[in-house]
């Protein structure tokens, strides 16, 4: 099984630049059509939180249409710049949503379970995992010892970036580890919001960030550096299940580059 990782994505309405000079769109129409040129492609497509810019009917409507030339299942969960309603209702007929409250859900049937969490505060860049988000996963983890995999928007860890860490899962974080922790078959907390690749060990399994499909946030590990972007190349994360090995994550670059070569001659 091929899950394809997307996030912060940050779309904005039609003519509209986030910061009046990056085109999302066209970073994430060049993000699907590279998801659409791998061989093998994704079984699935996941996309960890920053959908839009402004939570608003309008930019989830482009979202989906930019979507729409992926076959395969596509999966959306909030993030801090997301609206819940809005979203909700935009994402309404692919059926994975519950009709109301959180944003969270369960996908069986491969090899690999799905857990989405919804980590919103609205109006707010931190996360929560509140007492009744929580209390779900565990039933949902208690359910089935199959291999799991958890993503949500805001990293329940340090990064080092002093920023996000000061905006992350800021609380539930302790709980969620725990409930993580007596759950083994747990085999990633898959992350966003951070804007770069990152790993850590967390709550005795794997937890990871992936790098924006637009712009990255710089790497700038001095404590109290001020937030800044950098226009890095776009990636996605591409996470490969094999029986008998687990969960490998791959880092795929999603602009034109030179090759591929052999690295000598035969």
């Amino acid at each position: 099984m091929l899950i394809a990782q997307l996030t912060d994505t940050h779309l904005r309405q039609e003519g509209q630049l986030l910061y009046d000079r990056i085109d999302t769109a066209a970073y994430l129409e060049q993000a699907v059509a590279h998801v659409l040129k791998l061989d093998p492609r994704p079984d699935v497509v996941i996309l960890s939180g920053d959908l839009v810019e402004g939570g608003k009917p309008e930019e989830y409507a482009r979202l989906r249409r930019l979507l729409a030339p992926l076959p395969m299942p596509v999966y959306v969960i909030p993030g801090n710049h997301d609206a819940r309603e809005a979203l909700r209702a935009a994402f309404a007929d692919k059926g994975y949503f519950p009709a109301s409250g959180y944003l969270q859900y369960v996908v069986e049937g491969g090899p690999v379970r799905l857990i989405g969490l919804d980590t919103l505060v609205e109006g707010k860049g931190h996360g929560e995992m509140c007492a009744e988000r929580l209390d779900w996963l565990d039933s949902r983890l208690a359910e089935s010892d199959e291999p799991t995999v958890v993503f949500m928007h805001h990293p329940p860890f340090d990064t080092g970036v002093t920023f996000f860490d000061g905006h992350k899962l800021n609380v539930g974080a302790a709980r969620l580890a725990d409930i993580v922790r007596r759950h083994s078959q747990v085999e990633r907390v898959m992350c966003g919001h951070v804007h770069r690749a990152i790993q850590v060990r967390f709550a005795g399994t794997i937890g990871s960030t992936a790098p924006s499909t637009a712009h990255q946030a710089m790497l700038d590990l001095r404590p109290g550096a001020p937030l800044s972007m950098m226009m890095e190349p776009p990636a996605i994360a591409l996470h490969l299940w094999q029986p008998g090995t687990g969960l490998v994550t791959h880092i795929s670059y999603t602009g034109t580059f030179d090759g591929p070569k052999p690295f000598r001659k035969m």
